[in-house]
C-alpha cells in the first residue's frame, strides 16, 4: 500500500504473480525425458548419474521454486503438486546418485507409488483446467509405473516407466507453451481445456488462472 496525502483514501498497489505452472512443467520435462532414455536404453545405465544430476540441480530446485509462487499467488493446485513433485524428484536424483547403474530399489519403489497416489490430490482437484490436471495426472502414473518397476525390477515394467516418461514429457511441453503464450499475449492461443471461465479482464493486478 503506498502513502497518501492526508484525507486522500489510500491506494493500494497490486503486484500480480505470473503462473508459476509452466516453470514447474518445463522442469519436468527435463528430468521425465531424461530418465526415460536410460529405461528405454537409449542411453547406457552409467549415464543414469546425468539425468540424477538433472533432477537434483535442475527440476527439484526449479519445481520447490514454482511451488512457493504458487502459494504466493493463492494457487493450491500449483502449490501443492510442485511442492510434490519437487521432493520426489530430489529424492529420486539422490537415490540414483548414490546407487549402482541400472540397480533398483525397493524404498524408491514405495516412494514412488506413495507419490503417485499423492499427486491425484492436485490433478482432482485441477479438473476445470483439463490441460495442467493431465500433466498432473500423468506425472503421477509415471511414478507409479516406475515404482512398480522399482519393486520388481521387470524389464517390461521398466520400459512402460520410459514410455510413459516420455508422453508425460510431451504434455507437459505443451501445457508449458500454452501458458507461456497465454500470459504474453493475454488472451488464449493453445487450448487449455478449462471449463466454466469467464473471460480475462485488463484489470490492474487480475492475472488468468493457473
Amino acid at each position: 500500500m503506498t502513502q497518501s496525502p492526508p484525507g486522500s483514501a489510500p491506494q493500494v498497489v497490486l503486484r500480480p504473480l505470473a503462473t508459476p505452472l509452466a516453470l514447474g512443467f518445463l522442469a519436468l520435462v527435463l528430468s521425465t525425458v531424461t530418465f526415460s532414455a536410460v529405461q528405454l536404453g537409449w542411453i547406457p545405465p552409467a549415464d543414469g548419474r546425468v539425468a540424477a544430476l538433472v533432477a537434483v540441480f535442475a527440476t527439484a530446485p526449479l519445481q520447490l521454486l514454482a511451488s512457493v509462487m504458487g502459494f504466493l499467488a493463492r494457487d493450491p493446485v500449483a502449490a501443492t503438486g510442485m511442492g510434490v513433485l519437487a521432493g520426489t524428484w530430489g529424492v529420486v536424483g539422490v537415490t540414483t546418485l548414490t546407487s549402482p547403474p541400472g540397480a533398483t530399489s525397493e524404498g524408491l519403489g514405495v516412494l514412488l507409488l506413495t507419490a503417485g497416489v499423492c499427486m491425484l490430490v492436485p490433478a482432482l482437484s485441477a479438473g476445470s483446467k483439463l490441460v495442467p490436471a493431465a500433466v498432473m495426472l500423468l506425472a503421477g502414473t509415471r511414478f507409479a509405473v516406475t515404482g512398480v518397476y522399482e519393486l520388481s525390477s521387470s524389464a517390461a515394467w521398466k520400459t512402460a516407466a520410459g514410455s510413459t516418461g516420455l508422453l508425460l514429457g510431451a504434455v507437459a511441453l505443451y501445457a508449458a507453451l500454452a501458458l507461456e503464450l497465454e500470459g504474453s499475449h493475454r488472451r488464449t492461443v493453445l487450448p487449455l481445456g478449462r471449463r466454466g471461465e469467464q473471460p480475462i479482464g485488463d484489470d490492474p493486478g487480475v492475472r488468468p488462472q493457473l
